[in-house]
This record gives C-alpha cells, sequence and structure tokens, in this order.
C-alpha cells in the first residue's frame, strides 16, 4: 500500500532550487512583482479612499474599523497585531475613530491593562459599508478577468505570501 501524505507547498518550494527572475544587470523595478503589487495597492488604497472620504473615514481609519466590525479583533493589543501598528500609533488612530464617535474603548474589569473595544452604532453604520465599497473598487479592477483566471491569480498570491511568511519566520530564526 502507498502511504499517501500531504506534501507541505512552502516547504517545498523553498527547497527548490532558487530560479533567478531577476537579475541584477538589466533590472527594472518598473518589472518586478513587487514594483506592480505595490503600484496595484497603492491605486485600489487611493480608490477605497477616494469612496471613504465623503463619509469622514481614512485609509489608516477604515481597515481597523472593518477588523472591529468582522471580528478580527476586540482588544486595543489585538487590534494593534492586526493592523501592524505600535501602541503608540494605535493610540492616536482610536483617539480619532472615538472623536468621529465610531468605536470606544472599555478598561477590562477583569484586568486593567485590558483595554476592550466596541463599535458605536455609527461604527457599525460605517463599517458595514466597507465591504460594499472593497468588493465594488476591487471587481473593477479585476475587470476582464475569468472567474477561473481570478482564482488561479489568488492561488499564485497566495503562495507568494505564504512563501515571504516562510522568510520572515525563517530570518527571525537566525
Amino acid at each position: 500500500m502507498v502511504s499517501k501524505h500531504k506534501s507541505d507547498p512552502i516547504a517545498d518550494a523553498l527547497s527548490c532550487p532558487l530560479v533567478e527572475f531577476y537579475r541584477a544587470e538589466g533590472y527594472k523595478p518598473d518589472e518586478s512583482v513587487g514594483y506592480l503589487m505595490r503600484r496595484i495597492l497603492s491605486l485600489i488604497a487611493q480608490g477605497v479612499e477616494r469612496e471613504l472620504e465623503p463619509k469622514g473615514l481614512t485609509n489608516a481609519q477604515w481597515v481597523p474599523l472593518l477588523k472591529l466590525y468582522m471580528g478580527s479583533a476586540s482588544t486595543v493589543a489585538e487590534l494593534a497585531r492586526e493592523c501592524d501598528l505600535d501602541a503608540g500609533s494605535m493610540t492616536r488612530l482610536l483617539d480619532r475613530l472615538e472623536a468621529k464617535d465610531l468605536c470606544r474603548r472599555i478598561r477590562s474589569s477583569e484586568d486593567r491593562r485590558v483595554v476592550n473595544l466596541e463599535l458605536t452604532d455609527a461604527g457599525r453604520i460605517a463599517a458595514k459599508e466597507i465591504p460594499v465599497i472593497l468588493s465594488r473598487i476591487q471587481n473593477e479592477h479585476l475587470a476582464g478577468f475569468s472567474v477561473e483566471e481570478w482564482q488561479t491569480l489568488k492561488s499564485y498570491l497566495r503562495r507568494i505570501f505564504e512563501t515571504a511568511q516562510s522568510l520572515q519566520a525563517a530570518a527571525e530564526k537566525k
């Protein structure tokens, strides 16, 4: 009987011989995958910001608002980790969201060090609109793709992301 085991695609990718897609001589930054991903992300972010500006939300503010709405975080510390922000930046951002009456901080009665977060009614209403805007803008940017092409693109991006995470974890161990 042949043993079937699921291989680890990341370990497989990291153990493969390194293919040099890029070379220093003749390197063109505007043809690099990183440059293209960064430019696409920037253009999408500009579109989202343009749509959310009339609602009083900046690009920096809608992300934590959505994370709270979707249940990705419930404390200041969790939200800071989810948004990849330091404590000071998170505090300033929450100050702005609270000033707009979109969320509130509530100190835990069990552990004074823990600060819980909750959306206000206005915050829930604002956050509920964010996925609608994100979906529309991303669909606009994917115009002309078939469903199959979209799924293939996502699988490639996931592979790049997973490899990047593995490389980061390996670098942190050194």
